[in-house]
């Protein structure tokens, strides 16, 4: 029985191979207990051509393999295995002793110890790691939903639009081919067939999805009543949350297609693997960036409309409080979201300001201008004072700026149009009266 141990890692996680009991202890030593199973059958059967892959196969099907999501504390728990950058691009790997020492570099050693130095059964291995980073992420969106309780399937169901309909379609075909490909071991070219033409879908939902998420933010801007705003928001905060989940279903449903599509390409194209899988991670990267900028947007948006109400909390005291509330909630399912696909940033929540605070600015800026009022009309004797007192502060500063004479004209004239308005009204009064009495 060998007593080593080989580890791959990447940036998603570490993989622990060897002798079962081996591993096991190990990972028991190093304080590890949340890890899946490799399924390191499926690369016997997929590099068995040859005699020396035979051989290499047999290896494989005789080991266990351990999956471990690499975290902070994961990283620190394996710190025994010191990796090293291998030939295949973005995978580094070692050899660690049953004494938890570093024997030989994974690239120079040529034992029977050695089962991954052929670079083919690496890329092997390195793509169900892919499938299985994928796979638990895959567990998070369905935690994420659990959490929300949003019921997604109503939500799509209730859609008219064919685009998102269409999701409902390629979700049942997807979960059928996921339990196919759990119970067979490998994805048949009859149950690629199902599920290949799905993925047009899915981007399809996504898009859609996203644009709802773009049309409430343009409605947030362009609301430039607090009582219509107040609205929109309180709207928006179940609105954003199912939108949020259709699009995180949806991703879940496009890993799902990738884990498929990975088995597939392992059968039928085993030398094209590990390019394939670069390729899945890089459209997977995108994917993530799209929804970001969408989301991120929707957050920077909202933010800046609910600041703009907030400042007007003097003229309307209860609808800015509504409307902060509403966007920190909605701004609370944008984060949990983010953390639950994986995307970094938090927001700050905004605090509502309080009416008593705005009108104390309020009176303080009154004072202000009530003292500029009594400078001016200072300057302008008694005559100053006089028109002050009848037309207030704005009209003290306009004295101040041209005399108080062109005031008093001014004032005057605005009293002459006032009686001229009023005899203007009596007559048309008049006028009416005599034709009711005609």
């Amino acid at each position: 029985m060998s007593h080593e141990i080989e580890i791959i890692r990447d940036d998603k996680g570490i993989a622990v191979i060897g002798d079962p009991d081996t591993v096991e202890r190990f990972l028991t030593k190093q304080g590890v207990t949340k890890s899946r199973d490799l399924r390191l059958s499926r690369l016997a059967s997929a590099f068995s051509v040859g005699a020396a892959a035979t051989q290499s196969g047999a290896e494989i099907a005789s080991m266990s393999g351990r999956w471990i999501l690499l975290t902070q504390s994961s990283a620190a728990a394996l710190s025994a295995g010191i990796t090293m950058t291998g030939s295949t691009a973005g995978v580094a790997r070692a050899i660690v002793t049953h004494n938890g020492k570093i024997s030989n570099i994974l690239e120079y050693v040529r034992g029977p110890g050695a089962v991954l130095a052929n670079p083919a059964i690496l890329a092997g291995a390195a793509g169900i790691m892919a499938q299985l980073a994928m796979k638990q992420s895959m567990d998070e969106i369905t935690d994420y939903l659990a959490t929300i309780d949003a019921k997604v399937d109503d939500v799509l169901r209730a859609q008219k639009d064919e685009a998102v309909a269409g999701m409902i379609g390629a979700e049942l075909e997807i979960d059928e081919a996921m339990i196919l490909r759990d119970e067979v071991g490998h994805v048949s070219e009859v149950t690629w067939s199902k599920v290949q033409g799905s993925s047009s879908t899915l981007k399809t939902t996504q898009a859609y999805a996203l644009r709802q998420l773009d049309a409430l933010a343009d409605k947030m801007e362009k609301n430039a009543r607090v009582g219509d705003l107040a609205e929109t928001f309180d709207d928006a905060e179940g609105t954003v949350e199912e939108w949020l989940a259709v699009i995180a279903r949806c991703f879940q449903l496009q890993d799902a297609l990738a884990v498929i599509e990975l088995d597939r390409v392992l059968d039928s194209a085993p030398d094209d693997l590990d390019a394939h899988r670069r390729g899945i991670a890089i459209a997977r990267q995108k994917r993530l960036d799209v929804i970001s900028q969408t989301t991120r947007g929707l957050l920077s948006r909202m933010d800046g409309a609910a600041t703009s109400a907030n400042a007007k909390v003097l003229f309307h005291p209860f609808a800015p409080g509504a409307i902060v509330h509403s966007s920190n909630d909605v701004a609370t399912d944008v984060v949990m979201f983010h953390q639950r696909l994986g995307i970094d940033g938090e927001r700050e929540s905004i605090e509502a300001r309080r009416w008593t605070e705005a009108a104390t600015d309020a009176k303080d800026k009154a004072l202000e201008k009530g003292t500029e009022g009594v400078e001016a009309a200072s300057h302008l004797g008694a005559e100053g004072v006089k028109v002050a007192s009848r037309l207030g502060a704005e009209g003290a500063r306009v004295a101040g700026k041209f005399g108080a004479a062109a005031l008093t004209r001014g004032l005057s004239l605005r009293e002459k149009l006032a009686e001229a308005k009023g005899r203007k009204s009596l007559g048309q009064g008049r006028e009416r009266r005599e034709l009711e009495e005609s």
